[in-house]
């Protein structure tokens, strides 16, 4: 095990930052997973790797021939259809599957304490109907604290009927226009105690004692922090292809599926603004049509448990034209001024012949900055800086500062509120935190994978 390999964190974060530089624009803005109605699951060993340079040994599902993933591949289906899971196991001890929300018949393996399980070297299979749209999590139903613990655990996504993938028009998470959204992320939350991981790897498997747990690493997808910002699929992290880096434009509706597959709560938080919990568990919170979610900063993810919000961010209440349209007013007494292409949006004296762009708060069309931006000389930048505060725009920066915003995006950190687990093994930055990131809307966010862009 190579898990004692340490590195500067702002080493490791620099280079990573530089790939986000390059990759951000192809990043997913879309759920990555496997669709259809059968899966032929292998339970197999592994390594991942965590933001600090470490190397895990894990147990994890793998679909078909690939190599084991952590969390297991995402299960995209459709409402409706009879779903069969094909279950081989090439671990040391007996595996199985639990599937929370579905009416599941198992056949085949030898008999368990929850289902039917496969011996080592063996095989089961799960069937059942995909009856409700929803969220939901599997793993295993096997020595639970100690297989969910080494990575057998993964996402269900079941999608409502007429929803049609290359058509965003039909996107709803439960088929109602309460739930329909423009981009969906998955924020599939774990922790992890090393030790358990060690001790396997030892082949000390005796010494293992669960009732001991302290975690010291805690994942978004199968990732900590700040490898949660690299693209899907990067080639750095074979056994963790799923990002959780989030995009939207402003006015946008964004669904955020939340499932806690680990073994503590973690307080899950959104910078930017509120969102609407629609659901939870794959149940829709309505009365009738009457919403019966609540406005929410922190979701509490609770292990075995899934919940849904539908966010927004408009710019509204910053105080200011986030477009910078203030730079085209035309007042008295230069311009044309009055004329028939003068508009005073909201009502305020100022005219600009500049239409508000989609979704824009009226209040804020044409206002000023709020302040007198202080030299250079008086500022220290982050990385994700564009150099100027309007959205869209790139202002000038002093030599090495910022460079990591490729579109003068708004970055917005969603993560953990448990400051604890910002960390990698007692190491900050890291642990549970990615960004949502605020393009204009000019900039293109693929909906789908390999949708063209206009």
């Amino acid at each position: 095990m190579k898990r004692t390999i340490r590195r500067s964190p702002f080493r490791i974060l620099v280079p990573v930052l530089l790939m986000i530089l390059t990759g951000v624009g192809s990043a997913s803005a879309f759920i990555s997973g496997d669709r259809g109605t059968t899966f032929n699951l292998t339970a197999k060993h592994g390594h991942i790797t965590t933001g600090d340079g470490g190397s895990i040994p894990m147990w994890g599902f793998a679909l078909d021939s690939r190599p084991m993933q952590y969390p297991g591949p995402t299960l995209i289906v459709n409402e409706g259809a009879t779903i069969t899971v094909n279950l081989t196991n090439q671990l040391p001890e007996p595996v199985s599957i639990v599937f929370p929300g579905q009416d599941v018949t198992a056949s085949g393996g030898i008999p368990g304490t929850l289902t039917r399980e496969a011996p080592p070297g063996g095989s089961v299979t799960y069937t059942f109907v995909s009856s409700a749209p929803g969220t939901f999590t599997y793993y295993s139903g096997t020595h639970v604290d100690f297989q969910v613990e080494m990575g057998l655990l993964g996402a269900l996504i079941i999608r409502p009927s007429g929803f049609n993938e290359a058509n965003p028009a039909t996107y709803t998470a439960y088929g109602d226009a309460g739930s329909a959204y423009d981009y969906e992320y998955l924020f599939l939350l774990t922790d992890m105690d090393p030790r358990f991981h060690e001790l396997y790897e030892f082949n000390k498997l005796f010494e293992v004692d669960t009732t001991n747990f302290k975690p010291a690493y805690w994942f978004i997808n199968g990732r900590t922090g700040p490898d949660t910002l690299a693209p899907a699929n990067a080639p750095w992290l074979p056994a963790q292809p799923f990002d959780a880096l989030a995009r939207m434009h402003p006015g946008d509706r964004v669904l955020i599926r939340m499932i806690g597959a680990g073994r503590d709560l973690h307080p899950f938080h959104t910078h930017g603004n509120n969102y609407l919990v629609i659901a939870k568990d794959g149940k829709r919170l309505l009365n009738g049509t009457t919403e019966l979610g609540w406005s929410d900063f922190t979701q509490t993810v609770v292990p075995g448990k899934t919940a849904d919000g539908i966010f927004t961010w408009t710019g509204a209440g910053m105080g200011w034209d986030i477009y910078g349209h203030q730079q085209d007013i035309d007042n008295p007494p230069t311009g044309n001024f009055p004329n028939s292409e003068d508009v005073d949006h909201n009502g305020n004296g100022i005219f600009d012949s500049v239409a508000a762009e989609p979704n824009e708060d009226p209040a804020d069309h044409g206002l000023p900055f709020p302040v007198t931006m202080p030299d250079q000389l008086d500022l220290t930048f982050g990385q994700f800086f564009s150099g100027s505060p309007y959205l869209g725009a790139m202002g000038a920066l002093p030599p090495g500062e910022g460079g990591f915003n490729a579109f003068g995006g708004y970055f917005y950190m969603w993560h953990s509120h448990n400051e604890k687990e910002l960390t990698n093994n007692d190491i900050f930055p890291g642990g549970m935190l990615t960004m949502m990131i605020v393009e204009h809307p000019g900039v293109f966010i693929p909906h789908y994978e390999n949708e063209p862009a206009p």
